[in-house]
């Protein structure tokens, strides 16, 4: 028999607990990742922040531009000669009959007056040098009457302020006056045409030619546009636009003399000179003064060549060819409102979506009439990353014709807001 065989049992042997040594190995790697994993992750957090923002962009919504609506004004022109009518700050309402030199009779006077305006200059009321009437030019005044020419009488001695002699010169359109004014400024009548002449070329009257200084020359010849040129400058004299509004006036040895410019006080009209000879026709230079949304506007025109058999017929006729240029002009011209207060100018988009309006915080109204064009300027600052509502931020202006500016300020929409710290690192996960 074969002996029983003994069992042998054998135990686990559990693992030796690690060192403390090992443990602290591992506790630094675990330390160590997390460390690095963190640090990575605020790296990508911290980065945008690191980016400075795009500044905000305007895009302009306003035309630079737009026309007053409406039907441009017909303008009543005259069937024979020529005529030009313009607006002072506006422009031209148009002109007829071609631009040819014509003779302009004694229309010419405006240019002897502006002249010894600018070189002997006047104030309001003011009387000014005195000038003597010599006996040569005295002895002449018997041959001018002869010659049916306009004239104040004058005798040898007689004394003339400035003013006086431009007042026989512009109202009662005196030739002997303008002759004498023209020797006492530059010594003598032919000296003084020269600088009538460079005068006129400086002054860009490119289709006139003086030849006389007081207009009985028929070769004494301009248009209506030229002539306009000059009255808007001429009037811009504070004694000149003063005189030519008288009616009348008194001289010496003449006593009270009339201004044969008739049409002053109606409609407006304000000035300027009367003309008239066989070759010219009825001529007349006129300005007429309207008001217009609390403004004062000066209308200028010229009517040349209206025919007639003799003066007073001429001027009648001249008359009746402006008096409907004067109220046409005056009932065409009328305020518009160009821009709304709350019209949106411009759009503005901030970083991350954010976004504005900028608007008109008024009406802005313009002085004109239908078919002008209005320049639109828009002058807005640099936009903030942040900028309250309703914050005033520019300007946007209008501009019609040779007028000046008319301007009201840009207020903005909703409120722009810079991004948030979130929304900049949401932005870039």
């Amino acid at each position: 028999m074969l002996d029983s065989a003994t069992t042998q049992v054998i135990e686990p042997v559990p693992p030796q607990p690690p060192s403390r040594r090992h443990a602290r190995g591992l506790s630094v790697l675990i330390s160590g990742l997390l460390t690095v994993l963190l640090a990575g992750t605020a790296l990508v957090a911290v980065e945008p922040l690191r980016r400075p923002l795009p500044a905000p962009t305007v895009t302009r919504t306003l035309p630079a531009s737009t026309i007053i609506p409406g039907t441009p004004p017909a303008v009543p022109w005259p069937k024979t000669g020529q005529a030009a009518l313009s607006v002072e700050g506006l422009g031209s309402l148009g002109t007829s009959g071609g631009s040819n030199p014509v003779p302009i009779a004694s229309v010419a006077k405006v240019m002897t007056a502006y002249l010894i305006l600018t070189e002997h200059p006047l104030k309001r009321g003011q009387q000014g040098p005195k000038l003597t009437v010599s006996a040569k030019q005295a002895a002449a005044y018997p041959r001018e009457l002869a010659r049916g020419e306009s004239l104040v009488p004058v005798v040898a001695g007689a004394v003339f302020t400035e003013r006086q002699a431009l007042q026989a010169v512009l109202l009662p359109s005196a030739n002997n006056m303008a002759r004498i004014l023209a020797a006492w400024d530059a010594g003598s009548v032919e000296a003084f045409v020269a600088k009538m002449n460079d005068t006129a070329a400086a002054l860009g009257m490119t289709h006139t030619h003086y030849t006389d200084p007081a207009g009985l020359d028929p070769d004494t010849m301009s248009t209506a546009v030229d002539q306009v040129i000059l009255a808007r400058k001429a009037m811009q004299l504070p004694a000149f636009a003063e005189i030519v509004a008288q009616k009348k006036a008194t001289l010496p040895i003449a006593g009270i003399v009339q201004n044969y410019n008739s049409l002053v006080g109606q409609d407006g009209v304000v000035g300027i000179k009367t003309g008239s000879t066989d070759e010219a026709g009825g001529c007349l230079v006129f300005a007429a003064v309207v008001k217009v949304g609390g403004r004062k506007i000066t209308v200028v025109g010229a009517v040349l060549g209206q025919p007639g058999a003799n003066t007073p017929v001429q001027l009648d006729r001249v008359f009746r060819a402006t008096r409907p240029l004067v109220r046409t002009a005056a009932a065409a011209i009328t305020v518009h409102s160009i821009v709304q207060a709350g019209d949106q100018v411009a759009t503005v988009r901030g970083p991350l979506g954010a976004s504005t309006t900028i608007n008109a915080s008024k009406d802005l109204t313009v002085v004109g009439w239908p078919g002008m064009r209005v320049r639109l300027d828009i002058d807005i600052p640099a936009v903030p990353a942040r900028l309250p509502a309703k914050a005033e931020h520019g300007r946007v202006s209008a501009v019609v014709g040779e007028g000046t500016p008319v301007a009201t300020a840009l207020r903005t929409g909703v409120r722009l807001e810079a991004p948030s710290t979130w929304d900049r690192i949401r932005q870039h996960r």
